[in-house]
């Protein structure tokens, strides 16, 4: 591990302490090392579209906007070669949210993902993703020689 010396302006050392205690940081040192992993993740994450990754992501929608349900549907399906699987839940008499679970390219993830918040009707939208490396192999356990299927390793922030 190196020792840096970084000149950081007032105001940001007061952010920097209330995420400290916010989070629950010893000192400074943890902070800035989670906060430079995080952003450096991201950074990397919307730089590198060829990275496979994995991702959830959440929206929020009004289901009586005439055919959005439909065109949501659709879009899901035009793409479910990075469907993982969806979760539905009813937030009120209006709102519905969907947490769409997607895998493949950052590109098209985040591709499809823009597309779905872009729909008209969708009130909220975040996409979380975490980049993956796919094992080279298709396998499989055990007695079911049916259930072939690739692994996934998340990749360790630098």
């Amino acid at each position: 591990m190196q020792r840096i010396t970084i000149t950081v302006d007032d105001e940001l050392i007061a952010a920097l302490d209330r995420v400290i205690v916010t989070c629950g940081y010893q000192n400074r040192s943890e902070a800035i090392r989670d906060l430079a992993r995080a952003g450096i993740a991201q950074m990397e994450e919307q730089t590198n579209d060829a990275q496979a990754g994995v991702a959830a992501l959440v929206y929020v929608y009004d289901h009586h906007d005439r055919e959005l349900p439909k065109r949501l549907t659709r879009s899901s399906h035009e793409r479910h070669d990075l469907s993982v699987a969806t979760m539905h839940v009813h937030l009120d008499h209006d709102s519905c949210m969907e947490v769409a679970v997607l895998r493949g390219t950052m590109h098209d993830v985040r591709h499809f993902a823009r597309r779905v918040v872009a729909e008209r009707g969708v009130r909220h939208g975040r996409l979380v993703t975490v980049p993956v490396e796919f094992e080279n192999q298709e396998h499989v356990h055990g007695a079911e020689p049916a259930r072939r299927h690739l692994h996934v390793r998340v990749r360790e922030a630098s």
